[in-house]
Formats: structure tokens, C-alpha cells, sequence
């Protein structure tokens, strides 16, 4: 019967130490999965501010509106990088550390577990020792044996029970643990999501303001300032529509027509005077 109970204790302990594994196991790749994560966002920030610079560098060189369009772009890109700075640092304090913690809070239960086993040793040894004391029935070595074997198992039985409620609250704080520790990822997930949406809402707006039409004239000018004004005309002449265009043309027709008849109605009036003028010499003559 004693033997029975002991065997029962040592299942339950096999199954107390496989729980303790698991979590050492699967604690161990989420700390280091989590720790990947906090550093690529932290290299995803380094390069961000690598953009904010270079967009900064850029827009010294453009037109006008181009210019303070990236650089309110680049303003809102770099606080979205605070944000990202502030994710990290969180995460790093509220994910990676509690996960990280769980080594050494694993190594302490290891040792419970280690002192049992200890325990549970040294009473299945006493009770193999006293059932071969009692083969040979000698009387006195009979008492030391089953003395002997009452101390193991009450020291056995202590160890059992203070590891059962170790690992009972160990198994307790672990649930609780998982609930905040993926809570909290969210949490800061969502704040740092959210604070981007806005940043990256005016962001786009910024963006969305740079005037094309002015930032070209500006450019226009730049480029050909002296007859500018001359092709800007022709510009703005071929973008007339069709009517415009003939419009035009039978205003210029008109004015020619205009312009043939007076000369046709001078050289009249030229010809009719130089005859005026024959008409006096031959009667003079006359």
C-alpha cells in the first residue's frame, strides 16, 4: 500500500515537472519571438529617421509649395517615429521583460522540484530497506527500518504537499501572467496604430496641398526667364478649345478684309486725284 502511494506521488510529480518544461519551453521562443519583434520595429524606426533626413535634404532643393509640403510630410513622419520610439520602449518594459522574468521564476520551481525528488528518493530507499529488513526479521533492525522509514516519509510527504501548492500557485500566476502580458502588447499595439492613423491622416493632407500649378510657374520662371512671357502666351494660346481658336481666326479674316478694302478705296481715291490733276494741265493749255 505504501509502496502504491508512493508510485501515485511520483506520477503526479513526473506531471508537475512536465507543466514547469512546457512553460520553460514555450516562455523561452515567445521571449525570444517578442524580442525580434521590439527590435525590427526599433530598426523600422532608424530607418524612418533615415527618410525623415533624406526628405528633409530634398525638399531644400524644390519649388515653393513642393518644399513645405515635404517638409510638413517630413514633421509628421518624424513624430510618427516618436511614437514608434515610445512602442518600443513599452513593449520592451511590459512584453519582453515579464516573459524574460519567467527563467528565472522556472529555475526556483526546478529547485522545488529537485527537493522533492530528493525526498521521494530517500523514502522509496527506506521502504526497499525495511521490506528487506523484514525478509530477514530481525527485530531490532525491523523498528530502526520502519522509523527510518517514517521519517522519509513524512519528510516526503511535506516536500509533496508544499510542492503542489508551488506549482498550484505557479500555474495560477502563469494564466494571469499570459492575460496581461498579451493585453498589454495590444494595448500599446492599438495606441501606437492609432496615434499613426492621425499622424499619417495629416500627413497625407499636407501632401495633398502642395500646388502643382504655382510650383510650375515658379519653375517656368527659373528656367527661361527672359522670353517667358512670350511662351507662355503660346501656351495658353494652344490651350484655347476648338471655338475659341476659330473665333479667333475669323476675327483676324475680318480684320484683313477690312484692312484690303480700305487700301482698294486709297488707290481709288489716288487715281481719281491724278486724273483731276490732267484734266487742269489740258485746259491750261488750251
Amino acid at each position: 500500500m505504501l509502496r502504491r502511494s508512493l508510485e501515485n506521488r511520483d506520477a503526479q510529480t513526473r506531471q508537475l515537472q512536465d507543466a514547469v518544461t512546457n512553460v520553460e519551453k514555450h516562455f523561452g521562443e515567445l521571449c525570444q519571438i517578442f524580442a525580434a519583434y521590439v527590435r525590427k520595429t526599433a530598426r523600422l524606426r532608424d530607418k524612418a529617421d533615415l527618410l525623415v533626413n533624406e526628405i528633409n535634404v530634398y525638399a531644400s532643393t524644390e519649388t515653393p509649395h513642393l518644399k513645405q509640403g515635404l517638409k510638413n510630410f517630413a514633421d509628421e513622419f518624424a513624430k510618427l517615429q516618436d511614437y514608434r520610439q515610445a512602442e518600443v520602449e513599452r513593449l520592451e518594459a511590459k512584453v519582453v521583460e515579464p516573459l524574460k522574468a519567467y527563467g528565472t521564476i522556472v529555475k526556483m520551481k526546478r529547485d522545488d522540484l529537485k527537493a522533492t525528488l530528493t525526498a521521494r528518493n530517500r523514502e522509496a530507499k527506506q521502504l526497499t530497506q525495511l521490506e528487506r529488513t523484514r525478509q530477514r526479521n530481525p527485530s531490532d533492525r525491523h523498528v530502526i527500518a520502519e522509523t527510518e522509514l517514517q521519517r522519509a516519509t513524512m519528510d516526503a510527504t511535506r516536500t509533496t504537499r508544499h510542492l503542489e501548492e508551488t506549482i498550484d500557485s505557479f500555474e495560477k500566476q502563469k494564466i494571469k501572467d499570459i492575460k496581461t502580458i498579451f493585453s498589454e502588447f495590444i494595448t500599446i499595439e492599438m495606441l501606437f496604430h492609432g496615434k499613426a492613423l492621425e499622424v499619417y491622416t495629416a500627413a497625407y493632407q499636407n501632401i495633398q496641398k502642395i500646388d502643382e500649378e504655382e510650383d510650375l510657374e515658379v519653375f517656368r520662371h527659373s528656367v527661361y526667364p527672359q522670353d517667358y512671357s512670350s511662351r507662355l502666351d503660346i501656351v495658353r494660346a494652344n490651350s484655347k478649345s476648338p471655338l475659341q481658336r476659330s473665333l479667333s481666326a475669323k476675327c483676324v479674316s475680318g480684320t484683313g478684309q477690312v484692312l484690303t478694302c480700305r487700301l482698294r478705296k486709297d488707290q481709288q481715291t489716288e487715281d481719281d486725284d491724278e486724273e483731276d490733276e490732267d484734266l487742269d494741265v489740258t485746259e491750261e493749255e488750251n
